[in-house]
Protein backbone atom coordinates (compact mmCIF):
# COMPACT_ATOMS: atom_id res chain seq x y z
CA UNK A 1 0.00 0.00 0.00
CA UNK A 2 2.84 2.61 0.61
CA UNK A 3 4.02 1.77 -2.54
CA UNK A 4 0.96 2.72 -4.04
CA UNK A 5 0.41 5.82 -2.19
CA UNK A 6 4.00 7.18 -3.19
CA UNK A 7 3.63 6.17 -6.45
CA UNK A 8 0.73 9.02 -6.82
CA UNK A 9 2.22 11.17 -3.89
CA UNK A 10 6.07 11.73 -5.06
CA UNK A 11 4.79 13.11 -8.44
CA UNK A 12 2.00 15.38 -7.05
CA UNK A 13 3.94 16.59 -4.15
CA UNK A 14 7.04 17.36 -7.01
CA UNK A 15 4.21 18.82 -8.87
CA UNK A 16 2.94 21.19 -5.71
CA UNK A 17 6.26 21.87 -4.46
CA UNK A 18 6.97 24.18 -7.33
CA UNK A 19 3.58 26.10 -7.15
CA UNK A 20 5.04 27.34 -4.00
CA UNK A 21 8.42 27.83 -4.99
CA UNK A 22 7.16 30.03 -7.98
CA UNK A 23 5.25 31.92 -5.15
CA UNK A 24 8.54 32.75 -3.42
CA UNK A 25 10.41 33.25 -6.83
CA UNK A 26 7.72 35.56 -7.06
CA UNK A 27 7.11 37.39 -3.61
CA UNK A 28 11.50 36.94 -4.10
CA UNK A 29 11.66 39.22 -6.78
CA UNK A 30 9.55 41.79 -5.86
CA UNK A 31 10.96 41.42 -2.58
CA UNK A 32 14.29 42.89 -4.12
CA UNK A 33 13.30 45.84 -5.73
CA UNK A 34 13.13 49.47 -4.56
CA UNK A 35 9.64 49.19 -3.08
CA UNK A 36 8.66 47.32 -0.12
CA UNK A 37 4.62 47.99 -1.84
CA UNK A 38 5.53 45.13 -3.96
CA UNK A 39 5.19 42.71 -1.54
CA UNK A 40 2.14 43.91 -0.05
CA UNK A 41 0.54 44.15 -3.90
CA UNK A 42 1.74 40.38 -4.96
CA UNK A 43 -0.23 39.56 -1.56
CA UNK A 44 -3.22 40.90 -2.23
CA UNK A 45 -3.18 40.54 -5.96
CA UNK A 46 -3.02 36.47 -5.57
CA UNK A 47 -5.82 36.18 -2.73
CA UNK A 48 -7.62 37.79 -5.26
CA UNK A 49 -6.34 35.18 -7.69
CA UNK A 50 -6.98 33.11 -4.90
CA UNK A 51 -10.39 34.37 -4.42
CA UNK A 52 -11.45 33.53 -7.96
CA UNK A 53 -9.80 30.34 -8.52
CA UNK A 54 -10.57 28.38 -5.72
CA UNK A 55 -13.91 28.92 -6.05
CA UNK A 56 -13.66 27.03 -9.26
CA UNK A 57 -11.35 23.75 -7.15
CA UNK A 58 -14.45 21.58 -7.85
CA UNK A 59 -13.19 21.06 -11.40
CA UNK A 60 -9.66 19.38 -10.23
CA UNK A 61 -11.47 17.61 -7.16
CA UNK A 62 -14.90 16.65 -8.49
CA UNK A 63 -13.41 15.43 -11.35
CA UNK A 64 -10.86 13.93 -9.78
CA UNK A 65 -13.05 11.57 -7.54
CA UNK A 66 -15.97 10.80 -10.64
CA UNK A 67 -12.93 10.04 -12.91
CA UNK A 68 -10.97 7.35 -10.17
CA UNK A 69 -14.45 5.78 -9.83
CA UNK A 70 -14.72 5.40 -13.11
CA UNK A 71 -11.18 4.07 -13.67
CA UNK A 72 -11.82 1.48 -10.73
CA UNK A 73 -15.11 0.32 -12.44
CA UNK A 74 -13.40 0.13 -15.48
CA UNK A 75 -15.57 2.32 -17.47
CA UNK A 76 -13.77 4.35 -20.14
CA UNK A 77 -16.69 6.18 -22.18
CA UNK A 78 -17.24 7.78 -18.56
CA UNK A 79 -13.88 8.39 -18.15
CA UNK A 80 -13.63 10.51 -21.89
CA UNK A 81 -17.06 12.11 -20.85
CA UNK A 82 -15.71 13.69 -17.00
CA UNK A 83 -12.94 14.66 -19.06
CA UNK A 84 -15.58 16.38 -21.91
CA UNK A 85 -17.69 17.88 -19.06
CA UNK A 86 -15.09 19.48 -16.84
CA UNK A 87 -13.03 21.32 -19.56
CA UNK A 88 -16.35 23.02 -21.33
CA UNK A 89 -17.02 24.09 -17.52
CA UNK A 90 -13.53 25.26 -17.40
CA UNK A 91 -14.01 27.34 -20.44
CA UNK A 92 -17.29 29.04 -19.62
CA UNK A 93 -15.84 29.75 -16.19
CA UNK A 94 -12.30 31.50 -17.95
CA UNK A 95 -14.32 33.46 -19.98
CA UNK A 96 -16.79 34.65 -17.40
CA UNK A 97 -13.90 35.69 -15.21
CA UNK A 98 -12.44 37.47 -18.16
CA UNK A 99 -15.93 39.34 -18.58
CA UNK A 100 -16.75 40.92 -15.27
CA UNK A 101 -12.78 41.63 -14.59
CA UNK A 102 -13.28 45.30 -13.81
CA UNK A 103 -16.02 44.15 -11.04
CA UNK A 104 -14.29 41.65 -9.68
CA UNK A 105 -11.28 44.22 -9.44
CA UNK A 106 -13.37 46.56 -7.96
CA UNK A 107 -14.87 43.92 -5.04
CA UNK A 108 -11.67 42.71 -4.64
CA UNK A 109 -9.99 47.16 -3.61
CA UNK A 110 -13.37 47.07 -1.54
CA UNK A 111 -12.41 44.23 1.01
CA UNK A 112 -8.99 45.15 0.59
CA UNK A 113 -8.40 48.58 1.40
CA UNK A 114 -4.31 49.55 0.37
CA UNK A 115 -2.81 52.49 0.35
CA UNK A 116 -2.43 54.05 -3.42
CA UNK A 117 1.18 52.65 -4.21
CA UNK A 118 -0.12 49.13 -3.23
CA UNK A 119 -3.52 49.90 -5.06
CA UNK A 120 -1.80 51.26 -8.32
CA UNK A 121 0.26 47.64 -8.33
CA UNK A 122 -2.32 45.28 -7.26
CA UNK A 123 -4.00 47.00 -10.43
CA UNK A 124 -1.07 46.29 -13.11
CA UNK A 125 -1.28 43.18 -11.97
CA UNK A 126 -4.60 41.51 -12.06
CA UNK A 127 -5.10 43.27 -15.41
CA UNK A 128 -2.63 41.34 -17.55
CA UNK A 129 -2.94 37.74 -15.48
CA UNK A 130 -6.83 37.86 -15.65
CA UNK A 131 -6.50 36.85 -19.31
CA UNK A 132 -4.67 33.49 -18.08
CA UNK A 133 -8.30 32.79 -16.46
CA UNK A 134 -9.43 30.01 -19.18
CA UNK A 135 -5.64 28.35 -19.21
CA UNK A 136 -6.02 28.09 -15.67
CA UNK A 137 -9.34 26.71 -14.98
CA UNK A 138 -8.47 24.40 -17.91
CA UNK A 139 -5.17 22.95 -16.22
CA UNK A 140 -7.46 22.21 -13.16
CA UNK A 141 -9.82 19.98 -14.99
CA UNK A 142 -6.96 18.20 -16.70
CA UNK A 143 -5.09 17.81 -13.29
CA UNK A 144 -8.41 16.51 -11.67
CA UNK A 145 -8.71 13.90 -14.75
CA UNK A 146 -4.88 12.57 -14.59
CA UNK A 147 -5.12 11.79 -11.24
CA UNK A 148 -8.45 10.18 -11.80
CA UNK A 149 -6.97 7.69 -13.91
CA UNK A 150 -3.83 7.10 -11.59
CA UNK A 151 -1.85 9.22 -13.31
CA UNK A 152 0.58 11.50 -11.49
CA UNK A 153 3.31 11.98 -13.31
CA UNK A 154 1.87 13.76 -16.33
CA UNK A 155 0.33 16.55 -13.59
CA UNK A 156 4.01 16.35 -12.24
CA UNK A 157 6.12 17.27 -15.80
CA UNK A 158 3.38 20.14 -16.95
CA UNK A 159 3.97 21.46 -13.42
CA UNK A 160 7.43 21.50 -13.89
CA UNK A 161 7.39 22.75 -17.07
CA UNK A 162 4.97 25.52 -16.48
CA UNK A 163 7.33 26.64 -13.42
CA UNK A 164 10.26 26.78 -15.17
CA UNK A 165 9.19 28.81 -18.04
CA UNK A 166 7.63 30.78 -15.42
CA UNK A 167 10.58 31.74 -13.20
CA UNK A 168 12.50 32.23 -16.23
CA UNK A 169 10.11 34.81 -18.05
CA UNK A 170 10.05 36.71 -14.41
CA UNK A 171 13.06 37.13 -13.97
CA UNK A 172 13.81 38.71 -18.12
CA UNK A 173 10.57 41.01 -17.48
CA UNK A 174 11.85 41.92 -14.30
CA UNK A 175 15.31 42.57 -14.47
CA UNK A 176 16.09 42.96 -17.82
CA UNK A 177 13.15 44.59 -19.29
CA UNK A 178 12.75 46.49 -16.02
CA UNK A 179 9.24 45.12 -15.98
CA UNK A 180 8.61 45.38 -12.02
CA UNK A 181 4.98 44.00 -11.19
CA UNK A 182 3.71 43.75 -14.73
CA UNK A 183 6.77 41.16 -15.63
CA UNK A 184 5.99 38.91 -13.10
CA UNK A 185 2.03 38.87 -14.38
CA UNK A 186 3.16 38.55 -17.89
CA UNK A 187 5.59 35.46 -17.02
CA UNK A 188 2.69 33.69 -14.98
CA UNK A 189 0.17 34.72 -18.27
CA UNK A 190 2.54 33.09 -20.59
CA UNK A 191 3.75 30.18 -18.31
CA UNK A 192 -0.16 29.11 -18.10
CA UNK A 193 -1.04 28.95 -21.65
CA UNK A 194 2.01 26.87 -22.16
CA UNK A 195 0.49 24.52 -19.71
CA UNK A 196 -2.71 23.72 -21.21
CA UNK A 197 -1.40 23.43 -24.36
CA UNK A 198 1.21 20.90 -23.34
CA UNK A 199 -1.70 19.11 -21.30
CA UNK A 200 -3.67 19.04 -24.51
CA UNK A 201 -0.76 17.29 -26.45
CA UNK A 202 0.28 15.05 -23.98
CA UNK A 203 -3.76 13.54 -23.58
CA UNK A 204 -3.50 13.17 -27.06
CA UNK A 205 -0.23 10.69 -27.03
CA UNK A 206 -0.82 9.02 -24.14
CA UNK A 207 -5.03 8.71 -24.11
CA UNK A 208 -5.92 9.56 -27.79
CA UNK A 209 -7.84 5.85 -28.22
CA UNK A 210 -10.51 7.65 -26.34
CA UNK A 211 -10.74 10.35 -29.11
CA UNK A 212 -13.35 7.77 -30.77
CA UNK A 213 -15.37 8.47 -27.57
CA UNK A 214 -15.70 12.28 -27.72
CA UNK A 215 -18.68 13.58 -28.47
CA UNK A 216 -20.77 17.11 -28.69
CA UNK A 217 -23.96 15.17 -27.63
CA UNK A 218 -22.20 14.74 -24.07
CA UNK A 219 -22.42 18.43 -23.87
CA UNK A 220 -25.44 18.95 -24.74
CA UNK A 221 -27.00 16.19 -22.65
CA UNK A 222 -27.98 18.22 -19.64
CA UNK A 223 -29.25 15.32 -16.88
CA UNK A 224 -25.58 14.05 -17.37
CA UNK A 225 -24.20 17.43 -15.58
CA UNK A 226 -26.36 17.08 -12.56
CA UNK A 227 -24.26 14.07 -11.00
CA UNK A 228 -20.99 16.62 -11.79
CA UNK A 229 -22.99 19.60 -10.10
CA UNK A 230 -24.79 17.99 -7.34
CA UNK A 231 -21.06 16.70 -5.96
CA UNK A 232 -20.06 19.97 -7.38
CA UNK A 233 -22.33 22.61 -5.56
CA UNK A 234 -20.71 21.50 -2.38
CA UNK A 235 -17.67 21.33 -2.95
CA UNK A 236 -18.00 24.74 -4.37
CA UNK A 237 -20.23 25.80 -1.15
CA UNK A 238 -17.18 24.11 0.96
CA UNK A 239 -14.44 26.10 -1.44
CA UNK A 240 -16.13 29.62 -0.72
CA UNK A 241 -16.03 29.09 3.09
CA UNK A 242 -12.20 28.61 3.00
CA UNK A 243 -11.93 31.48 0.45
CA UNK A 244 -14.38 33.96 3.01
CA UNK A 245 -11.67 32.37 5.46
CA UNK A 246 -8.20 33.28 3.29
CA UNK A 247 -9.59 36.42 2.04
CA UNK A 248 -10.96 37.78 5.35
CA UNK A 249 -7.12 37.17 6.96
CA UNK A 250 -5.43 38.73 4.03
CA UNK A 251 -8.10 41.81 4.51
CA UNK A 252 -7.57 41.62 8.39
CA UNK A 253 -3.96 41.79 7.82
CA UNK A 254 -3.97 45.14 5.53
CA UNK A 255 -5.70 46.97 8.34
CA UNK A 256 -2.72 46.35 10.59
CA UNK A 257 -0.89 48.03 8.36
CA UNK A 258 1.37 47.71 5.62
CA UNK A 259 4.64 45.69 8.06
CA UNK A 260 2.30 43.44 9.84
CA UNK A 261 0.72 42.53 6.29
CA UNK A 262 3.76 41.85 4.54
CA UNK A 263 4.83 39.71 7.74
CA UNK A 264 1.55 37.51 7.42
CA UNK A 265 1.93 37.38 3.93
CA UNK A 266 5.69 35.88 4.28
CA UNK A 267 4.37 33.52 7.01
CA UNK A 268 1.67 32.57 4.62
CA UNK A 269 4.01 31.51 2.19
CA UNK A 270 5.45 28.79 4.66
CA UNK A 271 1.80 27.96 5.04
CA UNK A 272 1.59 27.50 1.14
CA UNK A 273 4.25 25.29 0.84
CA UNK A 274 3.44 22.84 4.01
CA UNK A 275 -0.18 22.66 2.48
CA UNK A 276 1.16 21.46 -1.15
CA UNK A 277 3.48 18.64 0.24
CA UNK A 278 0.00 17.48 2.21
CA UNK A 279 -1.72 17.98 -0.89
CA UNK A 280 0.34 15.55 -2.51
CA UNK A 281 -0.63 13.22 -0.67
CA UNK A 282 -3.84 14.38 -0.87
CA UNK A 283 -4.25 14.04 -3.93
CA UNK A 284 -3.08 10.28 -3.89
CA UNK A 285 -5.80 9.83 -1.03
CA UNK A 286 -8.36 11.05 -4.03
CA UNK A 287 -7.34 8.65 -6.64
CA UNK A 288 -6.61 5.38 -4.39
CA UNK A 289 -10.26 5.99 -2.45
CA UNK A 290 -12.07 6.52 -5.54
CA UNK A 291 -10.57 3.46 -7.23
CA UNK A 292 -11.26 1.88 -4.03
CA UNK A 293 -14.69 2.38 -4.19
CA UNK A 294 -14.70 2.04 -7.56
CA UNK A 295 -14.38 -1.80 -7.10
CA UNK A 296 -15.47 -1.80 -3.71
CA UNK A 297 -12.79 -3.19 -2.30
CA UNK A 298 -12.88 -1.71 2.01
CA UNK A 299 -9.98 -3.84 3.21
CA UNK A 300 -7.68 -1.82 1.27
CA UNK A 301 -9.88 1.68 1.54
CA UNK A 302 -8.93 1.17 5.40
CA UNK A 303 -5.12 0.56 5.31
CA UNK A 304 -4.84 2.92 2.87
CA UNK A 305 -6.37 5.81 4.92
CA UNK A 306 -4.08 4.38 8.29
CA UNK A 307 -0.82 4.52 6.04
CA UNK A 308 -1.94 8.09 4.68
CA UNK A 309 -1.97 9.35 8.61
CA UNK A 310 1.41 7.55 9.23
CA UNK A 311 3.11 9.62 6.87
CA UNK A 312 1.30 12.77 7.48
CA UNK A 313 2.29 12.32 11.30
CA UNK A 314 6.22 12.26 9.78
CA UNK A 315 5.60 15.26 7.72
CA UNK A 316 4.45 17.23 10.71
CA UNK A 317 7.55 16.41 12.51
CA UNK A 318 9.85 17.36 9.28
CA UNK A 319 8.45 20.55 8.97
CA UNK A 320 7.85 21.94 12.33
CA UNK A 321 11.69 21.13 13.39
CA UNK A 322 12.50 22.54 10.10
CA UNK A 323 10.29 25.75 10.49
CA UNK A 324 11.96 26.25 13.83
CA UNK A 325 15.34 25.66 13.33
CA UNK A 326 15.80 27.93 9.80
CA UNK A 327 12.33 30.38 9.82
CA UNK A 328 14.83 33.67 10.20
CA UNK A 329 17.14 32.08 7.30
CA UNK A 330 14.39 31.11 5.13
CA UNK A 331 12.64 34.53 5.33
CA UNK A 332 15.53 35.99 4.45
CA UNK A 333 15.73 33.89 1.35
CA UNK A 334 12.26 35.90 0.60
CA UNK A 335 12.99 39.22 1.32
CA UNK A 336 15.89 41.37 1.80
CA UNK A 337 13.95 43.60 4.20
CA UNK A 338 15.18 42.87 7.32
CA UNK A 339 13.13 44.91 10.07
CA UNK A 340 9.87 42.85 8.55
CA UNK A 341 12.39 39.74 8.97
CA UNK A 342 13.03 41.24 12.04
CA UNK A 343 9.24 42.07 12.78
CA UNK A 344 8.14 38.49 11.96
CA UNK A 345 10.26 36.59 14.39
CA UNK A 346 7.56 37.99 17.26
CA UNK A 347 5.26 35.86 15.09
CA UNK A 348 7.04 32.33 14.27
CA UNK A 349 5.39 30.66 16.69
CA UNK A 350 1.94 30.46 14.62
CA UNK A 351 4.41 29.00 11.66
CA UNK A 352 5.57 26.00 14.14
CA UNK A 353 1.79 25.57 14.70
CA UNK A 354 0.95 25.12 10.97
CA UNK A 355 1.83 21.60 10.25
CA UNK A 356 0.32 20.65 13.94
CA UNK A 357 -3.15 21.84 13.63
CA UNK A 358 -3.77 21.11 9.77
CA UNK A 359 -2.34 18.32 8.47
CA UNK A 360 -5.14 15.94 8.98
CA UNK A 361 -7.81 18.55 7.16
CA UNK A 362 -5.63 18.08 3.76
CA UNK A 363 -5.73 14.32 4.07
CA UNK A 364 -9.52 14.28 5.03
CA UNK A 365 -10.00 16.27 2.10
CA UNK A 366 -8.53 13.57 -0.18
CA UNK A 367 -10.38 10.89 1.45
CA UNK A 368 -13.73 12.40 0.91
CA UNK A 369 -13.06 13.91 -2.32
CA UNK A 370 -12.27 10.22 -3.40
CA UNK A 371 -15.55 9.24 -2.11
CA UNK A 372 -17.52 12.10 -3.11
CA UNK A 373 -18.67 12.75 0.01
CA UNK A 374 -18.63 16.76 -0.80
CA UNK A 375 -21.48 16.98 1.82
CA UNK A 376 -19.69 16.19 5.00
CA UNK A 377 -16.61 18.17 3.46
CA UNK A 378 -19.12 21.63 3.08
CA UNK A 379 -20.64 20.53 6.38
CA UNK A 380 -17.15 20.73 8.26
CA UNK A 381 -15.61 23.64 6.56
CA UNK A 382 -18.78 25.68 7.23
CA UNK A 383 -18.16 25.03 11.17
CA UNK A 384 -14.53 25.47 11.34
CA UNK A 385 -15.34 28.97 9.62
CA UNK A 386 -17.95 30.21 11.46
CA UNK A 387 -15.65 29.29 14.24
CA UNK A 388 -12.93 30.82 12.96
CA UNK A 389 -15.13 34.49 13.06
CA UNK A 390 -16.40 34.06 16.35
CA UNK A 391 -13.27 33.59 17.88
CA UNK A 392 -12.11 36.68 15.99
CA UNK A 393 -14.48 39.55 15.97
CA UNK A 394 -15.71 37.60 19.56
CA UNK A 395 -12.43 38.87 20.97
CA UNK A 396 -12.60 42.28 18.93
CA UNK A 397 -16.27 42.52 20.51
CA UNK A 398 -15.95 41.66 24.19
CA UNK A 399 -12.26 42.10 25.02
CA UNK A 400 -11.51 45.38 22.92
CA UNK A 401 -8.36 46.04 24.94
CA UNK A 402 -6.62 42.59 24.35
CA UNK A 403 -7.55 42.64 20.46
CA UNK A 404 -6.12 46.51 20.33
CA UNK A 405 -3.18 45.21 21.88
CA UNK A 406 -2.92 41.37 19.88
CA UNK A 407 -4.79 41.62 17.25
CA UNK A 408 -2.11 39.69 15.05
CA UNK A 409 -2.16 36.84 17.33
CA UNK A 410 -6.07 37.13 17.71
CA UNK A 411 -5.88 36.39 14.26
CA UNK A 412 -3.95 33.50 13.64
CA UNK A 413 -5.36 31.76 16.37
CA UNK A 414 -8.85 32.08 15.15
CA UNK A 415 -6.76 30.98 11.70
CA UNK A 416 -5.07 27.54 13.15
CA UNK A 417 -8.27 26.84 15.19
CA UNK A 418 -10.31 26.41 12.29
CA UNK A 419 -7.84 24.42 10.36
CA UNK A 420 -7.52 22.36 13.58
CA UNK A 421 -11.86 21.71 13.76
CA UNK A 422 -11.79 21.04 10.32
CA UNK A 423 -9.76 17.66 10.30
CA UNK A 424 -11.66 17.09 13.76
CA UNK A 425 -14.84 17.06 12.42
CA UNK A 426 -13.76 14.93 9.29
CA UNK A 427 -12.69 12.34 12.03
CA UNK A 428 -15.91 11.62 13.33
CA UNK A 429 -17.91 11.88 10.24
CA UNK A 430 -15.45 9.55 8.05
CA UNK A 431 -16.77 6.09 9.53
CA UNK A 432 -20.41 6.59 8.53
CA UNK A 433 -18.98 7.92 5.20
CA UNK A 434 -16.71 5.00 4.49
CA UNK A 435 -19.54 2.92 5.17
CA UNK A 436 -22.14 4.80 2.55
CA UNK A 437 -19.17 4.39 0.22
Amino acid sequence: MNKAILRLAIPNIISNITVPLLGLVDMSVVGHLDDAAYIGAIAVGTTIFNFIYWNFSFLRMGTSGFTAQSFGAEDTREQANILQRSLFVAFIGGLFIIALQSLILQLGFYIFPTGNTTHSYVSDYFRIYVWAAPAVLGMYAFNGWFVGMQDAKTPMFIAIGINIINIALCLFFVFVLKMNIEGVALASLCAQYTGIVTAAFIWLHKYGYMKQLLHWSVLKDVRSYIPFFKVNSNIFIRTLALVFVTTFFVSASTREGDDILAVNALIMQLFTFFSYMMDGFAYSAEALTGRFVGARTKELLGKLIKNLFAWGIGIVALFTIAYALFFEQILSIITDKKDIVALAMDYRLWALLIPITGFSAFLWDGIFVGATASRQMRNSMLVAATTFFLLYFGCKFLLPDFFDAYANNVLWTAFLTYLGIRGIMQAFMAPSVLRKS
